[in-house]
């Protein structure tokens, strides 16, 4: 990794850390609107870390408001963000890769907090969001399956890993239609990206100082996201077939 890179991913860090110190001190005050959503990371252990990056970016989310920024702006925004996660990472450039990531990352959460925030909520925006959701995951693990591609074995886990992300959200989708939310489980969106996220970014620098070759850490992270995503798919699919029996 180039050593600009290192130093905004160190410097990056440091002011999370940071932030994190300035928001426990000030209460570690939980995020309305995620407590009514009932929002979980890594099945609540890393509850803390979702009302404190919603309170680091509130900043950011009433200054959208303000500047009369709409749901659709962010949808497409993370749409172009998925596209080009995929490109770099297809081209090798894990690091810039990671930070589309994020970028569509925020844009993803940004987009339904100001729509909820202007009462935009809405059939339509619900469509738009979860299949653009979809698209940016299949964008990504395409990038991944290129990558891989002299390495049959990353290729296989970047496809399983896909496959098992798409199953996770149509078992969701399934059971609502028939009137069971399915959610929960340990490999759910937010925990798939953050964790590509960390790995294309710290991936070349663990890579260097460790002298593996490069996409090694990506190459596990996937392997751990084929066995999670197949396996909440399984709990999802029989938590409802228990409940519609």
């Amino acid at each position: 990794m180039p050593r600009p890179a290192i130093v905004v991913l160190l410097a990056v860090l440091g002011a999370a850390l940071l932030s994190m110190f300035a928001y426990a001190r000030a209460g570690s005050r939980r995020d309305e609107d995620a407590s009514r959503k009932g929002s979980r990371f890594l099945l609540g252990v890393g509850d803390f870390l979702v009302h404190w990056f919603l309170w680091a970016i509130s900043p950011a989310e009433r200054f959208f408001l303000s500047a009369g920024a709409t749901p659709d702006a962010f949808n497409v925004a993370g749409l172009g963000f998925g596209v080009a996660s995929g490109v770099a990472v297809g081209l090798g450039e894990l690091e810039l890769g990671g930070w589309a990531i994020a970028l569509g990352g925020f844009c993803d959460i940004l987009d339904g907090r100001i729509a909820r925030a202007r009462k935009l909520v809405s059939p339509y925006g619900k469509f738009i969001d979860s299949t653009l959701d979809r698209f940016v995951e299949v964008f990504l693990f395409l990038g991944l399956v290129v990558y891989f591609r002299n390495r049959p074995i990353g290729a296989f886990l970047a496809a399983a890993s896909m496959a098992g992300s798409l199953l996770v959200s149509y078992a969701q989708a399934r059971g609502e239609t028939v009137g069971v939310s399915g959610s929960g489980g340990l490999m759910q969106r937010a925990e798939r990206l953050v964790l590509l996220c960390l790995v294309c970014l710290c991936d070349p620098l663990v890579a260097a100082w460790r002298g593996w070759a490069p996409g090694t850490t990506v190459l596990w992270a996937l392997a751990l996201m084929a066995l999670g995503t197949f396996a909440t798919a399984i709990h999802r699919t029989l938590w409802i077939a228990r409940r519609l029996s």
